[in-house]
């Protein structure tokens, strides 16, 4: 049994890998391809769509345990995997009612994705294996992150223009992995069904298919409420609203390493004929920021208090320095320019080691706070874990659809200005959270 449960969470990590590496990589160049479009027709803006299917997931997270109960995790993933498909699959040959179609419509994959993810590895694992199955499924996630930003800079490096043949070959071959992974998850094996260990123990029927999807149906929306309650509840306790400003501060940091900064890269003209290759290398570096800091922050390290408050405030001083360099790098208007390159000049000439370093921080920095939030809510919230990561999830989620939002609209600086601000509110509040916590024997709520 130990060896297909392993096999389960190989193949789970190996499918994931592959859709991410489609799907992060699309989110990395969506608004610099928008941007290189020759279609008149075309109105749609990447900003816009990331910040939709933001908007979408953090409200579909509320119905998708339901979902998932019903159909079975195994084909939630496999349905949510042709969702992603498509979504690449519209930059081939875009157009504007298609594009935000399918927006919509991968934030509802996203949710029921994750969820039925979570579901299956806990069934996969036991209380010896659940911290290998998670580092080991985690790893290959991550991966994501290298191969397809690979791929950008080898086919982008010294372009100046994203001729359509160079988009399609691109958005074809990120279709094509999407769909590997998609497929992966039909070879994953399913455990015995919970109605038909009853039936054999207790030497009765098998229940109809239609009676256990009633029956599925029924306990699940049983099950919703009951969350929706605890979710309700757990708002207006004053851990969650102190840690509410980090939850938000990590929905904003998430928008803006993984659409904007990118963005920005290309559309600096002072990089000139690399400027749109170098996309490609800032999205692996921010990934090896995030492999780095994952590993050392969320495997290696025990989940002490004082190990926690000083992994957060060294995530706060690496993104403060990122986006000091940003600020002094990269041209006030990059986010905002849309058919030309910047126009204006940044106070240091900007430098490639500089840019990539940055994006080092951000993955890093980023690590950092994600590992931290998760490590803190499921210490305080031990018997209540599922709700209170659900409103992390809705919290972050509702804040980066607001920044994708506005990123189009808002020049560089306020939007570093904004979240410095909400990054140092957000560490103090956590600062009190553990002060909070180490003052008190009994759960913070």
């Amino acid at each position: 049994m130990a060896d297909w449960r392993t096999f389960n969470v190989v193949i789970l990590g190996v499918g994931f890998l592959f859709i991410f590496t489609a799907f992060t990589t699309c989110g990395n160049i969506e608004q610099t391809v928008v941007k290189s479009l020759q279609n008149d027709t075309f109105t749609g803006s990447g900003y816009h769509s990331l910040g939709i299917i933001y908007g979408v997931f953090s409200f579909s997270n509320l119905v998708a345990p339901a979902v998932v109960a019903i159909l079975g995790p195994k084909m939630t993933m496999f349905g949510s995997g042709l969702i992603y498909s498509g979504y690449v699959a519209v930059f081939i040959e875009p157009s504007t009612w298609s594009f935000y179609l399918t927006s919509v419509l991968i934030g509802v994959g996203a949710a029921l994705l994750w969820t039925a993810q979570g579901l299956f590895l806990v069934e996969n694992s036991e209380a010896a294996t659940i911290n290998r199955n998670t580092g080991m499924f985690w790893a290959l996630l991550q991966c994501s992150m290298l191969f397809g930003n690979l791929y950008i800079y080898l086919d982008w490096n010294g372009r100046t223009e994203i001729p359509d043949s160079s988009r399609k070959n691109i958005f074809l071959a990120m279709v094509v992995a999407s769909v590997v992974g998609t497929l992966c998850f039909l070879v994953l094996r399913s455990s015995p069904p919970q109605e038909e260990i009853l039936s054999e123990e207790e030497g009765v029927s098998l229940l109809s298919s239609h009676v256990v999807y009633k029956h599925r149906a029924s306990t699940a929306l049983q099950e919703i409420k009951a969350d929706i309650q605890t979710i309700l509840q757990l708002l207006k306790t004053k851990t969650i609203l102190l840690l509410s400003p980090s939850m938000a501060y990590s929905g904003l940091e998430l928008s803006f390493y993984s659409g904007v900064y990118g963005t920005c890269i290309g559309a600096t003209a002072q990089f000139g004929d690399s400027a749109k290759g170098l996309i490609g290398i800032s999205g692996i570096m921010v990934g090896v920021g995030e492999i780095i800091g994952g590993g050392l922050f969320g495997l290696m390290c025990k989940n002490t208090r004082f190990r926690r408050t000083s992994v957060v405030f060294l995530g706060m001083v690496v993104h403060f320095v990122a986006f000091y360099l940003i600020f002094l790098n990269i041209p006030d208007d990059a986010p905002v320019v849309f058919h030309t390159v910047t126009q204006k000049s940044p106070f240091l000439t900007p430098s490639v080691p500089i840019v990539l370093l940055c994006s080092f921080l951000l993955g890093l920095g980023d690590s950092c706070f994600n590992t931290q939030l998760y490590s803190i809510l499921g210490c305080v919230y031990m018997e209540r874990s599922t709700p209170a990561f659900a409103i992390f999830k809705f919290i972050q989620s509702v804040f980066a659809a607001l920044a994708f939002f506005y990123s189009g609209d808002v020049m560089l600086t306020w939007q570093l200005l904004l979240m410095v601000i909400l990054g140092f509110g957000g560490t103090l509040c956590f600062f009190m959270v553990e002060r909070m916590y180490n003052f008190t024997t009994e759960p913070l709520e």
